[in-house]
């Protein structure tokens, strides 16, 4: 190694020691001038010396690169939102579900701060910094990496040679009170409007394209949930120490930020502290986050198709303001569902000026028994949705007459109907009515149906209001001489934009149906239709009986199913879909077999070999059923280490055969 590369390395060791002190232990050991002296000597080395370049270097924190689109980036292993509760009884009822699960009393939680910002996976190699990834719509987020490396608390490389060769570490990107109150006294220096609140602020910060302004912003991070895949920890209590003396800024037990619990009093001793405390915290929390301790009991207690089991979110008492009612209007959703919408005099609201609120339905109006121009009584529902809790019926006037429920479509005049059992008033004109045609094309193309890259919400509409498409099949059709005349259409986003459109042919069948926008069949469903019908023209030829007769599909759903098929803009619409070479056949997983097909499995405990989610994917890729507790219905219940009795003795006295891990490889004939 050279002098020149030596020092190099010795001033980037050096520089990333003290901002390590400064940012993550708030212990600074040399003042600001002699650390710009410092960067400003080993930037002049690199500059002169272009060889020793490295993305990880401290003078890259500066930020400087320019991202023109975050590509796409699927997560290794999704990253799950949590279940919210709002009161004691609510958290209560979480303990006993987590001590019935895993059969026993004595359950060990872990009590931290629930940051209000944006959720991150940083991937390390060889203890070195290489992505970083958003949460996105928890199965793939937006690779931020460029952004992330300009956050001074997050370190390049780590100081401790005992970790994983490859690992991914979790958390939450914020902007501290002081930096969101700097940022908005400068904008309004300069004339501009100040942001809302400092989650957005984070957000917005973070999808910039240019990384110089992020670097200028001062946001900050904490990191509270690693994943290193061989299980070298216990607990979660373990694992957050450990990423502590890797070098993470983690919550420090110290200043409270986390603790473990054994009981409700316990938990809620936590909570009430925060709850009063939470306003001197140099950054925003909204709540509290509780998690089961031992990573064996999260195993054994799993997972639901949105959120863990062995964890909760326990948010705290939303703000309420008083405000007045201007009007109230309705909107139109893609299935023809109509929501009212409260338009208020404009107040601020947990940190965030309020203008409108959800009235939910007709029901909710008249429970409310709202008036004209009524004071109302708004607060922020898990404070993110504004919603109307109350009237100050005192404030209201002789002259106010009640709020009377429109009776027709507000854009196409169609008359609504509700049907019994429903909720919501719909318009049943969902051939012209504009807002549904727009809805269903936004949401065929978006990320969990078509996920069309160059396409969003603004685009649609500028292509509905250009007469370019009035529906989501238009769209295959469009070509470079319609897009190129637009507005802030370029060579190279129209030619992303079609690329997308092409690409969209190769998505699979269930995805493709979610993407139609048949009424009530969601993500879940368009997944156990296309494994049970195979095909498209399977589906369109089932009757309402054999629909029935898929697991889960009740009447609702398949008479849904079959007048969407009978209609014959429907079939006009699909037909075409068909003629564009869209996918409308399930392809099977590779590896799959139908060997363990009608049989019913419950998985339980944890296992030598096999994570529990990864058996689970076995079973269904091999054709059987999984299912979350024992009963008559169930063939096989698979058990690990640690499965509580209760189950094995339901299991034996239904005559349900219990099999081991060995036992199932033989099923599958491994």
């Amino acid at each position: 190694m050279s002098d020149v590369q030596s020092r190099i390395t010795q001033l980037r060791k050096e520089l990333e020691e003290h901002n390590y002190r400064y940012y993550t232990l708030d212990q600074p050991s040399i003042s600001d001038r002699e650390f710009d002296e410092l960067l400003q000597e080993l930037q002049k080395l690199e500059d002169e010396n272009p060889q020793y370049f490295d993305e990880n270097s401290p003078t890259q924190r500066v930020g400087g690169q320019v991202t023109k689109n975050f590509e796409t980036v699927v997560h290794k292993r999704p990253m799950l939102s949590l279940s919210n509760t709002y009161n004691r009884e609510e958290l209560e009822d979480f303990i006993r579900r987590v001590k019935s699960g895993l059969e026993r009393e004595e359950v060990e939680f872990v009590c931290e701060l629930k940051y209000d910002g944006v959720a991150i996976g940083i991937t390390y190699e060889n203890g070195r910094f290489t992505q970083a990834v958003t949460r996105g719509d928890g199965s793939k987020g937006d690779d931020v990496s460029a952004n992330v490396r300009t956050i001074r608390s997050v370190p390049m490389s780590l100081r401790s040679s005992d970790v994983p060769d490859e690992f991914e570490i979790r958390g939450e990107i914020f902007m501290p009170t002081e930096s969101f109150q700097n940022m908005n006294a400068q904008r309004v220096d300069e004339g501009l409007e100040p942001f809302a609140n400092p989650r957005n602020s984070a957000s917005g910060t973070l999808k910039m394209q240019d990384s110089s302004i992020v670097a200028s912003r001062g946001l900050d991070i904490f990191l509270y949930f690693v994943l290193t895949g061989d299980k070298r920890f216990n607990t979660h209590y373990e694992s957050i120490e450990a990423a502590s003396n890797w070098g993470f800024k983690t919550p420090d037990p110290k200043k409270r930020y986390i603790e473990t619990a054994r009981s409700a009093d316990e938990i809620f001793d936590f909570i009430n502290y925060w709850d009063e405390h939470r306003r001197n915290l140099p950054f925003e929390i909204d709540g509290i986050v509780i998690k089961v301790n031992r990573y064996a009991d999260q195993e054994v207690l799993g997972y639901t198709a949105k959120s863990p089991r062995w964890a909760i979110a326990y948010k705290f008492k939303a703000e309420k303001v008083r405000t007045q009612l201007k009007e109230v209007t309705y909107q139109v959703g893609r299935t023809g569902a109509i929501t009212p919408v409260a338009n208020l005099e404009p107040v601020l609201l947990a940190g965030t000026i309020v203008k409108r609120a959800s009235l939910h339905n007709k029901d909710q109006i008249e429970k409310l028994n709202l008036h004209d121009y009524d004071y109302v009584f708004v607060e922020k529902g898990g404070e993110i949705i504004p919603k109307i809790v109350g009237v100050d019926e005192e404030a209201r006037t002789s002259e106010s007459t009640p709020i009377q429920y429109i009776t027709h479509c507000p854009e196409c005049d169609t008359e609504l109907v509700r049907e019994e059992g429903e909720a919501q008033h719909y318009c049943p004109n969902d051939i012209t009515c504009p807002p549904q045609q727009r809805g269903k094309v936004e949401h065929f193309i978006s990320r969990k149906a078509m996920d069309i890259d160059g396409l969003g919400s603004e685009t649609v509409n500028l292509l509905f209001d250009k007469g370019l498409i009035n529906n989501a099949a238009d769209l295959y059709e469009l070509t470079a001489d319609d897009l190129l005349p637009l507005d802030r259409f370029a060579e190279k986003s129209v030619d992303r934009m079609l690329t997308g459109i092409e690409a969209s042919k190769e998505i699979p069948f269930e995805r493709f149906l979610f993407a139609l926008g048949i009424r009530y069949v969601g993500e879940t469903v368009a997944k156990k239709l296309a494994k049970s019908f195979k095909n498209l023209e399977a589906l369109q030829s089932a009757s309402l009986e054999q629909l029935i007769e898929v697991d889960e599909i009740g009447e609702r759903i398949a008479s849904s199913l079959v007048s969407y098929f009978q209609d014959d803009k429907s079939l006009e619409l699909v037909n075409r879909f068909k003629s564009f070479g869209l996918q409308t056949e399930m392809i099977e997983a590779e590896g799959s077999t139908d060997r363990l097909a009608g049989s019913t499995f419950v998985v339980s405990g944890v296992f030598e070999n096999y994570e529990r989610e990864e058996l689970k994917k076995l079973i269904e890729l091999n054709g059987g059923k999984v299912a979350s507790s024992v009963s008559g219905k169930t063939t096989y219940l698979v058990a690990g280490e640690g499965m509580g009795p209760s189950k094995r003795a339901k299991a034996e006295k239904l005559g349900v055969q219990i099999i081991d891990e060995g036992d199932f490889n033989e099923l599958i004939g491994k």
